[in-house]
């Protein structure tokens, strides 16, 4: 297995290599191509001041070279192992171990070191949200649809994936905030951003002038989803319809009620006539997650509705809440195109293993259907989302492209988008390296966990 990995990361090199090339060339054969020439254009410079910052970027960059030498220059300067440059750009000494360097972007004046440092992390705070939830509700789903084919959650389900998988990222994200961030309809959440500015002056966590008014916040909370989870796993159908068609009503009566366009009596009731059909049929499910998750919220939101209405004094709401209250949209938004993928292939693994000869022979044996499913049936349906998952993490990282464009945020996809628009060389092969450099990762990864699932699979 040792011997595997290091023969995988070995072909990295070269595949690294082969890919900015590629890209190098590209951007060198697109018309007008990248000289100094180009960086100054549009700049109402004198002669002297342009010729003598032509020559500046010819120095920092060697664009008067040929663009061989330009791409063995820049990967002498990202190599940690590579030759030092005088101040005219030449080469000289000996090959030597140094601190890679990406170089200096065009457009920013500043480091590609710095740049990808700023923007990085909020990129992989968008993914490391996103992909624990595509995969844990993608799976609960899948699995739930596969044990009951052709069922109502079966069809249900399908419909509903189906539908999410058709609409397009850009046309979610603009709804979205169209729908729940404009002041024309509900103004529940930002249009875009990471926080307000506000927020940066403010604490952490939440605060608040009474000591306990936070204590009384999260308490009431607290017991009111416990309650009403308890009452979603406890109570009959019956009564859990009623109780849904009570909280549905309230749901949608208040969604109506808080536009300013449809105040009218006719819209309230409508609105409260289709929020009771929605709750009784969330109620009604003889899915126990389903009906934990719908009572749990609505627990949680009647909670912080009386806590809020019994507050004596002004809570402040902290950087943590308001990043969180900045992040729900883009979540969603990166996320639901791979849930909908990852469910439907879920259910079809889970469906192709759960007939397959060791699952009957197990049930000949007396081994209980739970058993079947999770012990047996489960571990082998991983393959394809372990496939998928090599995928996943590149596949998100252009899908953030988008999101990040749509909600104003200023991650890695947005920095790609302008460094590309701006032809900005040293900006665009770098984050060409790691997006290579994260694929090829994830493809080694999934190779081992193939072999942690299956015991049959060996790379000795």
């Amino acid at each position: 297995m040792l011997t595997y990995i290091f023969r995988r990361l070995l072909l990295m090199v070269p595949t690294l290599l082969g890919i900015t090339v590629v890209v190098f060339v590209v951007m060198a054969a697109a018309p007008g191509g990248i000289s100094a020439l180009s960086l100054v254009e549009g700049q109402n410079l004198e002669p002297q001041a342009k010729k003598a910052l032509e020559d500046y970027y010819n120095r920092l960059y060697g664009l008067d070279q040929p663009a061989p030498v330009q791409y063995a220059r820049w990967l002498n300067n990202i190599s940690p192992v590579g030759f030092a440059q005088d101040d005219t750009g030449a080469l000289t000494g000996w090959p030597m171990l140094k601190a890679p360097d990406l170089g200096i972007s065009f457009r920013y004046g500043r480091p590609v070191m710095d740049l990808i440092g700023e923007r990085l992390p909020i990129t992989l705070l968008l993914n490391v949200l996103s992909i624990p939830l595509i995969y844990v509700i993608a799976i609960a789903v899948g699995v739930r649809a596969a044990t009951q084919r052709g069922q109502a959650f079966d069809t249900q389900a399908g419909v509903v994936l189906l539908g999410l998988w058709s609409v397009p990222t850009m046309l979610a994200g603009v709804l979205m905030i169209g729908f729940l961030a404009s002041d024309q309809f509900w103004q529940w959440f930002p249009t875009g951003g990471l926080s307000r500015r506000a927020a940066l002056d403010m604490p952490f966590l939440p605060q608040a002038e009474v000591w306990w008014v936070l204590l009384a916040l999260l308490a009431l909370a607290f017991l009111a989803a416990a309650a009403f989870m308890m009452f979603a796993a406890r109570a009959g159908k019956s009564l859990r319809v009623v109780a849904g068609l009570f909280l549905g009503a309230a749901a949608g009566y208040a969604m109506i009620a808080d536009l300013d366009a449809l105040t009218s009596p006719t819209s309230l009731v409508v609105g409260g006539v289709i929020g009771a059909l929605l709750g009784a049929l969330m109620a009604r499910s003889e899915w126990l997650a389903l009906r934990l998750f719908v009572f749990g919220s609505a627990g949680i939101v009647s909670g912080v509705a009386v806590a809020g209405w019994l507050m004596p004094a002004p809570m402040i709401p902290g950087f943590l809440l308001d990043r969180i209250w900045h992040l729900i949209l883009p979540v969603i938004c990166l996320s639901y195109g791979g849930l909908a993928f990852l469910a439907k292939l879920s259910r079809s693994a889970v469906l192709e293993n759960l007939t397959s000869d060791y699952a009957r022979t197990a049930r000949a044996k007396g081994v209980n259907e739970h058993d079947v499913l999770w012990r047996h049936v489960f571990r082998n349906s991983l393959l394809p989302l372990i496939t998928v998952s090599a995928t996943l993490l590149p596949s998100l990282l252009a899908g953030s492209v988008i999101v990040e464009a749509i909600f104003s945020i200023e991650g890695m996809g947005k920095l790609a988008v302008e460094a590309v628009q701006t032809r900005d060389r040293e900006l665009v092969l770098s984050i060409t390296l790691i997006s290579g450099l994260l694929t090829l990762v994830g493809y080694l990864l999934a190779d081992l966990a193939y072999a942690i699932v299956d015991p049959r699979v060996n790379y000795d």
